[in-house]
């Protein structure tokens, strides 16, 4: 629950910081240290993100799956 938990602050901080580098987009017309610095901040925790998942793909916290998940089928059938 805690790994989950953790994804989520940084999906949330992915969008925040997206989100203030278009106000500093929009809103400096001369200077535009404050949107790069933004944007380099939401590459970097998407970067974490996804080490993120893999770790967690790896170490067995979560696991994927498909939109339609398949039952198991009988041994030997089709």
């Amino acid at each position: 629950m805690l790994f989950k938990a953790v994804l989520l602050l940084l999906l949330a901080g992915i969008l925040l910081s997206l989100a203030s580098g278009l106000f500093f987009l929009v809103r400096d017309r001369d200077d535009s240290r404050r949107t790069v610095r933004a944007l380099t901040v939401r590459i970097v925790l998407s970067l974490a993100l996804f080490v993120l998942l893999l770790a967690g793909f790896a170490g067995g916290l979560i696991t994927p799956h498909g939109l339609l998940p398949q039952p198991p089928t009988a041994a030997g059938g089709r």
